[in-house]
């Protein structure tokens, strides 16, 4: 195993890649020269060329398009945008092309293509730049949406997709760039797509988080525990679309109760999903109503103490276990 960021770990999937492929590119703005805006391609374009890491002018919709393009034509574009913000400029490439041409080809066109970049907030970059938007895309039939935890994950599920033959939403976290955390030593090591991993077990709760919040959930788990000896599930889907609802409604059915945290805005979210499918599938397991926590109904504050209290927070599922669990 190699301590790896989470960043480090996104290069060497894009790395291992491109020379295991000849047809996988990347496109995006400063992904060449400048070495990425966030440095995961660093070091790519010196290494491959013009050809294969290529800088594009700022416009989305353009090099969205683009990509979809080079897809349809046999290549496995992979398209950064510096913040999925930045994807609505796209979103008709994205939801109006790439998501529906193998549909409406008859099967003609697969368009393996990721589109990959942070999604949700950062770090006081205010209201056009803190939307987390994955439930936006997960609703969409033909696109495949992915959100990693962790370094292993990040490389695992970033070779998986880029060797799907679909489009895939790639959905990472500036605020997680810099994490480390083990990564396996394998030049094919992947992680499929649609299969949920319990980060840690338990038996009195089950937390359902992703992305950022799944550090989180995993330190007020351990904090439950010192605190009141109650024990904790964290199960992280890692990827929302193609949903593993198996595994979660199974983490239900032993521990009787459920919390999602998620940074999204709570209506019509991934989680409003999640607790419905649960409803159908395991409701008689449940000793409780489901607990959500998401971020708050507003657009995100610049303030840093308001930034904060919009977000999800160890403190608030503390509370929120406390409350399933009747303590």
């Amino acid at each position: 195993m190699a301590t790896l960021t989470i960043r480090d770990a996104l290069n060497q999937a894009l790395r291992e890649e491109l020379i295991r492929d000849e047809n996988v590119f990347i496109m995006g703005e400063e992904v060449a020269e400048y070495d990425g805006a966030y440095k995961v391609t660093r070091g790519l374009w010196k290494e491959f060329g013009d050809k294969r890491v290529v800088d594009a002018p700022i416009t989305e919709l353009g090099f969205a398009g683009l990509g979809v393009g080079a897809a349809m034509a046999g290549l496995r574009p992979v398209i950064e945008f510096m913040t999925w913000n930045f994807s609505i400029l796209a979103a008709d490439q994205i939801i109006n092309h790439a998501a529906k041409m193998l549909y409406m080809s008859g099967g003609e066109f697969n368009i393996p293509i990721v589109f990959r970049g942070p999604n949700g907030s950062a770090f006081q970059v205010s209201s056009q730049h803190s939307q987390a938007l994955e439930a936006l895309y997960a609703n969409f039939p033909g696109l495949k949406v992915v959100m990693p935890s962790n370094a292993a994950d990040a490389k695992g599920l970033l070779k998986s997709a880029i060797r799907d033959d679909n489009p895939v939403i790639f959905m990472e976290q500036e605020r997680m760039y810099g994490m480390k955390g083990e990564v396996p030593e394998d030049d094919d090591f992947t992680i499929p797509l649609g299969v949920a991993d319990v980060k840690r077990e338990g038996t009195d709760c089950t937390i359902v988080a992703r992305s950022m919040t799944v550090p989180m959930a995993l330190d007020a788990a351990e904090k439950i525990r010192e605190q009141f000896d109650v024990s904790v599930e964290v199960v992280d889907p890692r990827t929302i679309k193609p949903l593993d609802i198996d595994t979660i409604a199974n983490s239900v059915r032993k521990t009787n109760r459920l919390v999602i945290v998620e940074e999204s805005h709570a209506f019509a979210s991934v989680g409003a999903e999640i607790s419905h499918q649960i409803m159908e599938t395991a409701f008689d397991h449940l000793d409780a109503p489901v607990k959500r926590i998401s971020t708050a109904e507003t657009p995100m504050p610049y303030a840093k103490n308001l930034e904060a209290a919009a977000l999800p927070s160890v403190d608030k599922i503390i509370a929120a276990v406390k409350e399933v669990c009747y303590l």
